[in-house]
């Protein structure tokens, strides 16, 4: 099975006393149903189901209340209330408005049992307005592979717990950057991942890309009812799997004849599934970050690996190019938010980017993090400091003198000074330590 860190959140949730049920939400094939039957071998007895199936969805949507659901549910699956630590997962839930509100009397009535549930469809999910049981559920969300996730899944613990140590031993950076150059180029997905590192082998698990991407395709389906809705949401999954990572315009959004409205929807759709989102610019040089929602956004889609089988860019790793050259830089761009948004403590921070326009002098910045209590530029660039123009319009305008460079080199520290004079530090991280900039910044703020 693929190790997910993932695991110690579900460990910390199940020690709370006063536990409520856990939702965990992610894409089709982001590993959580994997994720749950890991965690299951820590408890005395597991109990599963798949709402999908309707034999099992029947059990929910029959019970008429919670005593008759669980008597139901120990019954149908042979197990016994009183054998110990027991945990109970309701996979592809958003299937039973039933099955939904009953979580929150598993909550009030039978706290004793470890209830997990899964969807993949978090569309569906809300529209259960009436039925949800808003403030007595948990959530957690599930992305693609982290690269350490990626390092423990290729059979590298040692460089996994390398990654870990701040600062990270630099001797091991060549093995580091081998890696990433992989990740970077398979992605996140578990069962792509799984493939590539038992047989090395890209053209198996572009069967994988191959699969997945057909399976969205078929989501579509599902929701939306009008045939005209379909067609606009299968024209944007298309289009942003080769737009990912750029600025975008709703308006005729991938060369089509689509109005704005029809694309925004759609796009506003697709985002509930957690297969891309959109990353709107901000202004903010303090926090709390806010975005402007009327200015252009990026495509962030679900796995750079899907990008990379996509638009057809593996020669361009075969020929051993820079990452920040692959695909004139947008994978190395796109990985690094990837990464970004894994490493968010919570799920209502923003993945933006610094964009100011003014005349003459409009500038944009590849991300802004919010980190004690500051909020810090992260540029993807190699070169020199003096190029990072953008990064210093930043920092011109922001109370602190802290900035962060991702770039194909090692971990240093430099004294610069932007246009006017202002004196800033650069924290330069090689690029496999995007997931860790947050604490790098902390790291450095220590010394």
């Amino acid at each position: 099975m693929i190790p997910r860190t993932k695991l110690a959140e579900l460990r910390k949730w199940a020690s709370y006393e006063n536990r409520k049920p856990l939702i965990i939400l992610g894409a089709r094939q982001v590993g959580k149903t994997t994720l749950v039957r890991m965690f299951s071998d820590e408890f005395d007895q597991y109990i599963e189901f798949n709402l999908e199936k309707t034999e099992h969805r029947q059990l929910f949507d029959l019970s008429k209340d919670i005593n008759q659901l669980v008597d139901s549910i120990f019954l149908y699956s042979s197990k016994s209330k009183s054998a110990g630590r027991t945990l109970i997962f309701i996979d592809e839930i958003q299937n039973s408005s039933n099955a939904i509100s009953m979580l929150r009397y598993f909550y009030e009535d039978y706290p004793g049992y470890y209830i997990i549930a899964a969807g993949s469809l978090l569309e569906s999910l809300l529209d259960f307005k009436s039925t949800f049981p808003v403030g007595r559920v948990e959530f957690l969300y599930l992305y693609p592979l982290t690269f350490k996730e990626y390092l423990l899944a290729a059979g590298k613990p040692g460089l996994a717990e390398a990654l870990d140590t701040i600062p990270y031993p630099e001797n091991l950076n060549q093995a580091f950057y081998s890696e990433y150059s992989r990740y970077a180029l398979v992605g996140g997905m578990p069962e792509a991942v799984r493939i590539y590192t038992e047989k090395n082998d890209y053209f198996e698990a572009g069967k994988v890309y191959e699969s997945l991407l057909l399976s969205y395709m078929d989501d579509v389906e599902k929701y939306s009812p009008a045939q005209k809705t379909s067609a606009v949401l299968r024209h944007v999954i298309q289009s942003s799997f080769r737009l990912a990572g750029r600025r975008i315009t709703f308006e005729g959004f991938g060369g089509s004849t689509y109005r704005s409205l029809e694309i925004k929807e759609a796009f506003q759709l697709l985002e509930k599934t957690l297969l891309l989102r959109l990353n709107y610019p901000s202004s903010s040089v303090v926090p709390p970050i806010s975005v402007n929602l009327n200015k252009s956004p990026k495509v962030q889609v679900l796995d750079t690996g899907l990008i990379n089988y996509f638009a057809g860019v593996s020669s361009e790793f075969a020929l051993n190019k820079s990452l920040e050259d692959v695909y004139s830089g947008i994978i190395i761009e796109h990985l690094t938010g990837q990464e970004l948004l894994a490493a968010q403590k919570s799920v209502l921070t923003p993945l933006t980017f610094w964009s100011r326009d003014k005349k003459q002098s409009s500038a944009e910045v590849d991300y802004i993090i919010q980190c004690e209590g500051n909020v810090i530029p992260v540029e993807v660039k190699s070169g020199s400091a003096g190029r990072l123009r953008s990064m210093m319009q930043f920092t011109d305008a922001a109370p602190h003198n802290l900035a962060v460079r991702l770039y194909s080199g090692t971990l240093s520290m430099e004294k610069a000074k932007t246009l006017t004079g202002k004196e800033f530090t650069l924290i330069n991280l090689p690029l496999f330590l995007a997931g860790k900039a947050e604490e790098y910044v902390r790291w450095a703020k220590s010394l």
